[in-house]
Formats: C-alpha cells, sequence, structure tokens
C-alpha cells in the first residue's frame, strides 16, 4: 500500500478539475436558460400613441359634451395632453379675465386675473383674430410674474364664435420648457369652436315648432335670427368692477380696436349687413402696388380699371392690410421719442430699424407668399404712420 500512496494526489487532482469545468459549464448553462424564460414571460412593449390618434380622442371627447361649459373644459382637459399649462380667458366688454386653466400650480388664481389688452400678443389675437407666439416680451408682464414664466415661448389663440372673438388661449411648455404640440392645440380650439356652433344649432332646432305651411316656412325664413347664446354670459370675476374704473390709458390705441371689435361684432344683424356693404364699396379698388413713389396726382391721367379679384383673395388683402397698419402702430406706440427724433432729423429708417425689420419679418412670414404680398402693405403703414405719408423723413438707407 505505500506504493501507492503517490497515486492519490493525482486522483483528487484530476477530480478537482473536471468538477471545476463541469460547474463552470453549469453555471452558464443556467443563466442562459434563466434568460430564456424571462424573455419568454415579457410582455411586448407598446408602441407609441401617433399626434393623430391623441387628437381624434381629445375631439371625441369634445363633441361627447353636451353643454357648453362641458365642451370648454372638455377643450381645457385636451390641450392638457399637447403642452404641460394651459388656460382660458374670456372676452367681454373691453376686458380678457381668467376662466379656468390646467397645468399651473396655483391656476385657481387665474379665474381673477385680467391680461393686459395692449400688449402686443393679446391685441393681434383681439384684432387679427389669428393664433401666433407669447414671447415674454410680447406677452403679459404681470401674468408671468405671477404665475411664472415658461422656459420658452407660449402659443395664444382665439376662440371664435359668431364671428367674435369669446375667449383667448394660452398654452405653453411651462418652467422647464417641455415640448407641447402648437399645431395640435390649434386643432383643438377650432374644433371646439365649430362644435359649440353645432351645439347652439341643435338646442335652437330643437325648440323651434314645427312650419305648418309654405307660407309659415318662407316667413320664417325672413325673421331676424336668435341672440347668440354666449356660453360665459355670467362669468364675472371679483376684479371686473374695479378693472373697469382703473382701466389704463397707456396705449390707448391698441386697446380702443381690441374694444371696437367686441362692439361691432355684438351690433344687430341689420347694422352689420350695413357695414359689410359700406366695407366693400370702400375696399372695392384694391390699394396700389409697387413703389410707393409712384403716386397718382390730379393731372396724371386717369388709371385703367383694375380687374376684379374674388372676394377670398379681397379679404386675404384687407386682412393684411389690417396687419400691417397694426404692426407699423405698434412700433410707433412703443418707440414715440424715437419717432418724433426720426422725423426731426429725417432718419426714421435708422433709428427704428431694428423693431421695423422684426416687425417684416412677422409680416412677410404670414403675407409674402400670399396674393396680398403684391400690396406692399406694410411699407406703405410704415410711411403713414411714422413718416405721416412723407417718405422722405424715412432716410435714405430706406429699402424695404
Amino acid at each position: 500500500m505505500p506504493q501507492r500512496e503517490w497515486i492519490e494526489p493525482i486522483v483528487e487532482k484530476t477530480v478537482n478539475q473536471v468538477v471545476e469545468n463541469y460547474a463552470a459549464q453549469m453555471r452558464v448553462e443556467i443563466v442562459q436558460r434563466v434568460m430564456e424564460e424571462v424573455a419568454a414571460k415579457e410582455e411586448p412593449t407598446a408602441p407609441p400613441v401617433s399626434v393623430a390618434t391623441i387628437l381624434a380622442r381629445a375631439i371625441s371627447d369634445i363633441q361627447a359634451s353636451s353643454s357648453q361649459k362641458e365642451i370648454l373644459r372638455a377643450l381645457l382637459d385636451s390641450c392638457a395632453s399637447c403642452a404641460a399649462r394651459t388656460a382660458l380667458f374670456v372676452v367681454k366688454g373691453g376686458q380678457v379675465s381668467g376662466w379656468q386653466a390646467r397645468g399651473f400650480s396655483n391656476g385657481d388664481a387665474i379665474k381673477d386675473f385680467a391680461l393686459d389688452t395692449t400688449c402686443p400678443a393679446v391685441a393681434r389675437a383681439l384684432v387679427d383674430r389669428f393664433g401666433g407666439s407669447a414671447t415674454a416680451f410680447e406677452f403679459d408682464a404681470n401674468f408671468f410674474e405671477q404665475f411664472g414664466a415658461p422656459g420658452g415661448e407660449g402659443r395664444l389663440l382665439p376662440l371664435i364664435l359668431k364671428d367674435k372673438v369669446a375667449a383667448l388661449v394660452y398654452a405653453d411648455g411651462g418652467p422647464h420648457n417641455a415640448p407641447f404640440d402648437a399645431e395640435a392645440i390649434e386643432v383643438l380650439v377650432y374644433s371646439a369652436s365649430a362644435w359649440l356652433e353645432v351645439n347652439a344649432l341643435r338646442k335652437r332646432a330643437h325648440k323651434e315648432p314645427a312650419v305648418a305651411s309654405a307660407e309659415h316656412h318662407e316667413a320664417a325664413l325672413h325673421e331676424p335670427a336668435p341672440a347668440y347664446n354666449d356660453p360665459f354670459a355670467v362669468h364675472a370675476p371679483a376684479y371686473a368692477a374695479a378693472a373697469a374704473a382703473e382701466a389704463p390709458m397707456g396705449a390707448a390705441a391698441v386697446a380702443a380696436m381690441a374694444h371696437d371689435w367686441n362692439t361691432t361684432a355684438a351690433s344687430s344683424t341689420a347694422d352689420s349687413q350695413a357695414a359689410a356693404v359700406a366695407e366693400q364699396k370702400a375696399t372695392a379698388v384694391p390699394w396700389p402696388t409697387g413703389p410707393l413713389e409712384m403716386r397718382i396726382t390730379e393731372a396724371a391721367p386717369k388709371p385703367e380699371p383694375v380687374p376684379a379679384i374674388s372676394p377670398e383673395d379681397q379679404q386675404l388683402h384687407d386682412k393684411a392690410r389690417r396687419f400691417a397698419r397694426l404692426l407699423a402702430d405698434e412700433i410707433k406706440l412703443y418707440n414715440q421719442s424715437k419717432v418724433a427724433e426720426g422725423r426731426k432729423n429725417r432718419d426714421l429708417y435708422e433709428r427704428l430699424r431694428d423693431p421695423i425689420e422684426k416687425s417684416q419679418a412677422t409680416y412677410q412670414k404670414r403675407y409674402g407668399s400670399t396674393v396680398a404680398a403684391s400690396g406692399n402693405y406694410f411699407q406703405h403703414e410704415l410711411i403713414r404712420s411714422l413718416a405721416e405719408d412723407d417718405v422722405q423723413l424715412m432716410g435714405p438707407n430706406f429699402h424695404l
């Protein structure tokens, strides 16, 4: 037996090597099998929801609402899925007051907040009825001070009912500048506006008695339309009386335009028709195109008749002219001292180059590729508002 003592270490070493190799192989095999079992039990990842699907659901929620307040609440809830913060402001009696909000830490306070109608973003939405950006420079500074400024720029959209701006919808990405879909919010605002109109027509149809004869039907066609049912008729924030008594008199030109717009929209049907006829006569001949220096004097020959344009194109020309006038008056309003100095020294363009070029870019973005581009309305309004129709006061470098 002693002669076999040398065999035992060899056998022990060989067995240990075999066991270690087999253990390592077992560990790898166990890990692989466990991972296969886990992968088999994992639930499939849901595909991302498309913007079209979100919009379809949101519009469905809006159309599922039966009352005006439910429609507006559904609008705000739907906008909250596309933006971090949204708020709806009521336009009434020259005031723009808060109604409800989503996503603000102190959203209830918006119900007693009045927007400044003289700030550029609000004035444009009220007068021109187009949605646009609401930067810190253009929007109400008091609003940002009280409710917090967003990390980026916001969006302000008019909600139009019966050809009248009844409310403004504000949306932004919140203080952390979260991405928000401005185009989707615009679609939702248009959808809510249309559904409010449909809802009003449905209720009117249920209330009207059946027409018994052709004579009665003919008489009903000539009856005036029922009064517009304002969804914000009972909205009366606490500040309203004090705000009306202490309305700021500065920047009266822009505030007057917003007030006149609301007054005109609330006039009777007959007055609206008369105003439309008068406006059509006043704008029957489009503004002249080409360089403004080529003016027709009394000694000049009678111009050739201007070809008629479609009502749609004429309407676009009118909107472009109003927008250009608003931009020019805005420059004049916020740069009164420079305007006075520029007229005196005949160098208005040099002194106001920065705001003029920014406003021109805004105008070109909206109307530069439309039929209204030929009207040169922005150039004309600059000369009218800033230089009082004397192009020489703009200076030698004026080259718009």
